[in-house]
Parts: structure tokens; C-alpha cells; sequence
């Protein structure tokens, strides 16, 4: 039998959202031979957006946690979208964007808001390693944003 990750995200007591829609020229997922790549994931649900503005001002840490559940979330949906969770070998990367004031240093706490959402969801396939960017700014004035890769079998 066939598993999505959307029964996953629904046995860790989440919802899986529907995958938001590009905001530009390019597909959401490319995959080449096994490998998959998932652009950019913002924080948005139902089509709305949310924690727009700079952690450390506008945003506190806990907000970028959750709003970094949201991109995860998201990520999730779009490979959903394109395979299912029995042909998930893995995630391999994710490279997290965040903007920030000046002197807030608490990335990797907001970071784990996409961590700690796969590893519950994926659990072994879930496993990653990561890379965390503070961006001067992000369209939409989006707090943070999450890029995925993983790798499919064939």
C-alpha cells in the first residue's frame, strides 16, 4: 500500500496544506535522477500570508519557530505533491532564510521549528542537515524561508 506524507502529517496531529502556488517563472519541485529540489517555502496558509517583518523587532523567536512549521509544512506539501512517502528515501539539506534586527542571535531556535516538525513527521527520514542565512530582506517581508532537498527512490 501506497503511504503519503500526508497521512504522516496527519498522525503527528498536524494538516498538510495545500502547496502554495509559485510566485514566479519556476516550478515548486525539480527532481534529477533521485534527487529533488524544493524552492523556496515561505510562511503561508490558506493563501495568507504570515510572520512578515524582522525577528528580534516585529517577530519574537517562538513566532519564527511556528512560522518556520509553516514553511516546513509546506515543503512537505510539495513533495507530496510529487511523490509519495513509501519512494522518500530521505530529506538530504535544508538551507533556512531569515531576516533580522541588528544583534538578535537566535537562529538555530527558530531553525528547529522546521527540524523538530520533520524529525516528528519523517522520523528516520526526516534526518537532515542544514544551513542558516540572515538575508537583509525577503519578498513580501516575509520573516523566514526554507529550502529543501531530498532524494527519491527509484
Amino acid at each position: 500500500m501506497v503511504s503519503s506524507i500526508k497521512n504522516k502529517v496527519e498522525l503527528a496531529g498536524l494538516i498538510l496544506p495545500t502547496p502554495p502556488i509559485p510566485g514566479g517563472s519556476y516550478s515548486p519541485v525539480i527532481i534529477r535522477g533521485n534527487i529533488g529540489y524544493v524552492a523556496i517555502q515561505f510562511p503561508i496558509k490558506n493563501g495568507e500570508f504570515h510572520y512578515q517583518g524582522k525577528l528580534g523587532n516585529e517577530l519574537s523567536t517562538s513566532d519564527g519557530y511556528y512560522g518556520m512549521q509553516i514553511c516546513a509544512l509546506n515543503a512537505l506539501a510539495q513533495i507530496n505533491k510529487y511523490i509519495s512517502y513509501d519512494r522518500l528515501d530521505g530529506l538530504n539539506h535544508i538551507c533556512a532564510y531569515y531576516q533580522s534586527a541588528n544583534g538578535w542571535d537566535e537562529a538555530p531556535k527558530v531553525v528547529n521549528g522546521a527540524s523538530d516538525l520533520f524529525n516528528q513527521v519523517l522520523k528516520h527520514k526526516g534526518l537532515h542537515s542544514r544551513s542558516l542565512l540572515g538575508v537583509h530582506n525577503l519578498p513580501k517581508n516575509f520573516g523566514m524561508g526554507l529550502t529543501v532537498t531530498f532524494t527519491n527512490l527509484p
